[in-house]
């Protein structure tokens, strides 16, 4: 599969069931601790007031989470129908239309960056572009967030809300995303893996890992 090729089924997917997955996931946040508390450490560990990216932002909520602890954060998607609900709900944000593998920022640009669930639909074959370009537009010091669901069994959504489109949700091994982050020149701070919720309808474990581009 050509680059092209999967970030245009990327984008179909989300443009196709936006409306829906802001609605279903309206409070997801509320109910996830572990990840409001992976929040606040990467919040604590931006230094300075440069920009913040939310990479892969979706309908900003996580955006717009990071906006209230005093950081200075943008978003990026793929998806213009996830960007045109987060400009609606955080219009006071700067929310940005692109490709984590070819951002729209100079080298060492960013004070912190996060990919929240984002990089599941990245194959595995260009990870290691990914997160090089993570590693480029962080300035030393900066942070950078990663979380996944792990394991190693996929899952394929079909026709989700009734719509003609689908797409392959990826797990990760935790332990081969911290070596991937290694090599592409970051320093891992911690990795965090939190059991499925069967109350959030979750059947594999959520990991959290927090690196750090050195100064």
């Amino acid at each position: 599969m050509t680059e092209a090729d999967f970030l245009n089924r990327t984008r179909t997917f989300y443009d196709a069931i936006a409306e829906d997955y802001a609605t279903l996931f309206q409070d997801e946040l509320a109910k996830r601790p572990v990840e409001r508390a992976m929040l606040s450490v990467f919040a604590e560990l931006v230094e300075g007031d440069g920009p913040v990216a939310d990479l892969g932002c979706g309908p900003g909520r996580t955006t717009a989470r990071l906006a209230s602890m005093g950081l200075s954060v943008f978003g990026v998607d793929l998806s213009e129908s996830m960007l045109a609900i987060a400009r609606r709900e955080n219009p006071e944000l700067r929310f940005e239309r692109g490709s984590m593998l070819d951002l729209d920022l100079p080298d060492g640009a960013l004070a912190g960056a996060l990919s929240f669930y984002s990089s599941i639909h990245t194959p595995v074959e260009r990870l290691p572009d990914l997160f090089a370009e993570f590693h480029r537009v962080l300035a030393p010091g900066a942070p950078l967030l990663v979380a996944f669901q792990a394991g190693d069994e996929h899952r394929h959504h079909d026709r989700p809300f009734g719509h003609p489109v689908s797409l392959t949700f990826q797990r990760r091994r935790p332990e081969h995303i911290a070596e991937l982050l290694t090599a592409a020149g970051l320093t891992l701070l911690s990795r965090t893996v939190r059991e499925p919720d069967p109350a959030l309808d979750e059947t594999s474990p959520q990991a959290f890992l927090i690196a750090r581009k050195p100064a």
